[in-house]
């Protein structure tokens, strides 16, 4: 494959469930109910701000008929005094919206995009490993103030366009009902239009926001990966990723453009015509001497106000369809099942003896148990096979095994970020899917192998292992993980930003941070994919001090890739394919001959993942 084509066939977005409009509205509509009377209030001053407007075409008939043609100059006077106290309380009305409008905006967007975000929170693990973090940033942003726009706009602008449809329909039968049925002989045209487009826009929308979400996705990627980029010299080719991307999204959104670059031209048009339908049949009217030449200017002035709020109609429904694209993308992660929070009432899988619940402050022993645990990606991905341990509370547990021999689902099972498809893990005795996952994951920690920081200062990152840690405690956890010094000799100390990810940090700077972090928690159980292969020896000391001060009397979980980390465990698990092959201490694998005493004979000091390789070529 030509390095043209890498990455030209990842989709980092997820179609969307298609929903009809109606659903759509009706769920962005549940939005309104906190706030009825910012609504009804938005409501009730365009209604009185159009009120003042329907003055004008009367006063003007007035005017013409009754002031000019009469030549009764002594009543101009008061007559435009009228008209402008019209226009005042037309426009202070109009100010009073905007103000409310601005406030209940707002007010939705924070509730909606709160929700989305939560929602997100609470979604399983393995939801995010097959979505994109730039699509999902588009959805919660992006596509979330397209719904509100629906749901602000849509509520006042089409409640306001209806009745002053009807309203302005009234006034015009009772003005001159041949006149009111002329004005109509388009509107057949305009509803056809409207209904085509209706039916035939949503796929374009629907483009133009899968373009949209996958630009962002790879904007956000390569931002993050700007480093892999410049020391590969890809900057060229990530211009061409983009630009493919970019264009897409110009594709998409021409699409929408010159749909709509005909049907508004052409509905304005259908709407013009019967305003020249009107002055056609009303000037021979006025002609005939039946209608006065006032009457048909306040009759033409009124169907502008017809007219108006039918093409606000029409852009309102061209809002729809955007939105309706924008709330499948959005429903999509709402209607996404969370990961359970609360213990379940029945477990999803039969537990053979009913467990006592945990008392409500519960410190766990750190005693864990696997009983025949399976896993498997959908089912053609089996990644764990029947496995089988026990650690005693303060034991340490090492893994080791090739790339894919499935390591680290065993300990992810552990925290319930992956729910075991068959088998049972307890810790204590109570099986892990009968606690609440808050209870769970206090009682683990867990340092990864690629420490993540956030975008913060060293102390918030530190103290996101237990938020109401004092400052002593603070300082203790960091002496403990051996970044005491190091922070001290930051411009401002604990209170220096570490920037994204990390990047101000070295990779065991960020590691021992991270570690600070765990001690801080104090969790009596341990998970931890060991990261000193990629530091100095120096520093993978002051690390591996800070780990075994971190392990100490914890029930620790640790992913091996140093022969010399794992010697003193109490049990060693080797793992391949998804099976545990060998287990037992050092001292006992070496004595059984097996793969694992041929992976200590073909290395000291080199990694184990390595060594695994290199057998699995033997095809040991």
């Amino acid at each position: 494959m030509s390095a043209s084509h890498i990455f030209a066939n990842n989709d980092p977005t997820h179609g969307a469930k298609a929903r009809s409009t109606w659903e759509i509205v009706r769920r962005v509509a549940t939005y309104l109910r906190p706030y009825k009377l910012m609504a009804l209030g938005t409501i009730v001053c365009a209604l009185f701000s159009l009120a003042c407007a329907f003055a004008y075409p009367k006063l003007t008939q007035y005017v013409i008929d009754d002031v000019i043609a009469k030549n009764e100059a002594s009543k101009l006077a008061p007559v435009m005094l009228v008209l402008i106290g019209a226009f005042l309380l037309r426009e202070l009305f109009n100010g009073i919206r905007i103000r409310i409008n601005n406030e209940f905006e707002q007010l939705v967007i924070l509730d909606m995009r709160r929700e989305v975000y939560g929602r997100l929170q609470r979604l399983p693990v393995g939801y995010f490993d097959n979505r994109a973090s730039g699509d999902l940033m588009t959805r919660v942003i992006e596509d979330v103030n397209n719904l509100e726009r629906l749901l602000i706009d849509g509520t006042e602008q089409g409640t306001v366009a209806v009745l002053s449809i009807a309203g302005v329909l009234v006034i015009l039968f009772w003005m001159n009902p041949l006149l009111a049925g002329i004005a109509l002989v388009p509107l057949p045209f305009l509803a056809g239009g409207a209904l085509w487009y209706t039916l035939t826009a949503h796929r374009r929308y629907r483009k133009q926001r899968q373009a949209a979400s996958a630009m962002n996705a790879l904007l956000m990627d390569n931002l993050q990966g700007v480093r892999q980029i410049k020391a590969f010299n890809r900057e060229a080719h990530e211009d061409t990723r983009f630009g493919q991307r970019a264009e897409n999204l110009r594709q998409g959104t021409l699409g929408v453009m010159r749909v709509w670059s005909i049907y508004s031209p052409t509905m304005a048009f259908a709407s013009a015509l019967g305003t020249g339908l009107v002055l056609w049949f009303g000037g021979q009217q006025v002609l005939d001497g039946t209608l006065k030449v006032g009457e048909l200017v306040g009759f033409v002035l009124y169907l502008a106000l017809f007219y108006e709020p039918v093409t606000r109609l029409h852009g309102l429904n061209q809002m729809l369809q955007s939105a309706r694209a924008a709330g499948e993308r959005v429903f999509d992660i709402l209607d996404t099942t969370e990961e359970r929070t609360a213990a379940p009432a029945t477990p999803t899988q039969k537990v053979e003896s009913a467990l006592p619940a945990p008392p409500t402050y519960w410190r766990a022993r750190g005693e864990v148990v696997y009983e025949n645990v399976t896993f498997n990606y959908g089912a053609e991905r089996v990644v764990l096979k029947g496995v089988s341990l026990h650690a005693k509370p303060g034991q340490m547990i090492a893994l080791v095994g090739p790339t894919g021999a499935g390591k680290s689902t065993l300990v992810n099972l552990l925290p319930a970020f992956y729910e075991a498809t068959g088998g049972r893990i307890t810790i204590d005795a109570h099986d892990n899917r009968s606690l609440a996952l808050e209870t769970l994951r206090t009682q683990i920690s867990v340092v990864s192998q690629e420490a993540f920081l956030f975008n913060g200062t060293v102390r918030e990152n530190i103290l996101y292992g237990r938020l109401d840690a004092t400052e002593a405690e603070l300082v203790a956890a960091a002496r403990a993980a051996n970044c005491h010094e190091f922070i001290s000799h930051l411009t401002e100390g604990y209170d220096s930003r570490v920037g994204e990810r990390g990047v101000k940090l070295s990779v065991g700077e960020k590691q021992r941070v991270s570690i600070a972090r765990a001690l801080l928690k104090n969790a009596p159980i341990l998970i931890l994919d060991e990261a000193t292969a990629s530091v100095d020896t120096a520093t993978e000391k002051l690390i591996q001090e800070a780990l075994e001060r971190l392990m100490a009397g914890r029930t620790s979980f640790v992913i091996a890739h140093r022969l010399s980390t794992i010697r003193r465990a109490d049990q060693i698990l080797v793992l391949r394919h998804g099976e545990i092959v060998e287990h037992g201490t050092h001292e006992e694998l070496l004595a059984c001959d097996g793969l694992y005493a041929k992976l200590a004979r073909i290395q000291n000091t080199t990694f184990i993942e390595e060594s695994f390789e290199k057998l699995a070529d033997e095809r040991l």
